[in-house]
């Protein structure tokens, strides 16, 4: 598939590699490059675009990193579904995904109250045996698994049910019972997926995946959930924005 001309800003500091990879990122995202479609050749690309094969390379590797495009032997460079990037915001997935237009989709595997452990109501600053909902859900974007989510409620915040997680985001329920989210601490990191994990989420076992835990309060101070939640590496990134004092 033929790449849209790309305009670049030869006296612009910014590299010429990054210049093109961002603004086929943008191709990408507008469907313009739809997934699975593939990409002429590096000298193809170098030449028609006017730059060096080198230049050309690099931004392809760029996108490849970011989980954009596959390099497939026999095939050539093909784009795949683009990752889910999600700003790390006080935000729920459902909302993200709803708003970037990823069609949220949910199965709840499993719905209990029971009491808080030591370690979470240490963590959520309630009293240990404090009647909670537990609750762990698959969530997919566009038809395919991307998240595995547990979560924490305290009874008393917040009265849940399987219908109401299915049909909607937790934050949604959360704002409309009034007990909106105001603080969090919030901590990113990264592991292997267990081998039951990667078969809900699609993926080989022990294949990467970003792991997010989170324990939230209203304005009052009130904990109103925990959450643990695991990404799909491959389809998912968090995005900051940084400034300087």
């Amino acid at each position: 598939m033929l790449v849209p001309d790309v305009v670049l800003d030869r006296s612009s500091p910014v590299p010429l590699y990054y210049q093109v990879a961002t603004r086929m990122e943008q191709l990408i995202d507008q469907g313009e490059l739809p997934a699975g479609s593939r990409l002429e050749n590096e000298i193809e690309l170098a030449d028609r675009l006017g730059v060096s094969r080198p230049t050309m390379r690099r931004a392809i590797q760029y996108l490849v990193e970011r989980g954009m495009l596959v390099r497939k032997r026999g095939v050539g460079t093909q784009v795949v579904h683009p990752k889910v990037r999600r700003p790390v915001e006080l935000t729920s997935l459902h909302d993200d995904l709803a708003q970037s237009g990823q069609e949220p989709r949910t199965e709840v595997r499993s719905f209990t109250v029971e009491p808080l452990t030591d370690h979470i109501a240490d963590l959520m600053g309630l009293a240990a045996g404090t009647a909670a909902t537990h609750v762990e859900r698959l969530r997919f974007a566009g038809g395919e698994p991307l998240a595995l989510m547990t979560n924490i409620v305290p009874a008393d915040v917040l009265s849940l049910s399987v219908e109401a997680l299915t049909d909607h985001g937790l934050y949604d329920l959360l704002r409309a019972a009034g007990r909106v989210p105001r603080m969090a601490r919030q901590v990113v990191g990264a592991r292997a997926a267990t081998a039951a994990e990667a078969r809900l989420l699609g993926e080989p076992s022990g294949t990467p995946v970003l792991t997010m835990t989170r324990t939230a309060w209203d304005a009052g101070g009130q904990a109103v959930e925990y959450g643990s939640h695991i990404y799909r590496a491959s389809r998912y990134s968090f995005e900051l924005t940084l400034t300087s004092a």
